[in-house]
């Protein structure tokens, strides 16, 4: 998942996301999945929006995605509810 990159790329510790150690490395390794009352906890020490995490990780899946696109597309859905 894409936190283990922004929170290498901060400097940040596993430790210091949230709930242990043991839990963000599983997440960093695929091994679990997150809730979104986690994601949202962790994207607050990262400071960071939980959609922006969510948006980076489809990114990072399938890198062929327009990000401009993709977020044209979230924009367009967004107006039509």
């Amino acid at each position: 998942m894409v936190i283990r990159d922004i929170r290498q790329s901060r400097g940040l510790p596993q430790e210091g996301l949230g709930p242990s150690q043991s839990y963000i490395s599983a997440l960093e390794r695929g091994k679990w999945k997150a809730s979104l009352d986690k994601l949202e906890q962790i994207a607050d020490v990262l400071s960071i929006h939980p959609t922006t995490l969510l948006l980076l990780a489809y990114l990072k899946k399938d890198p062929s995605l327009d990000p401009e696109m993709f977020i044209a597309q979230i924009q367009a859905e967004l107006n039509d509810h």
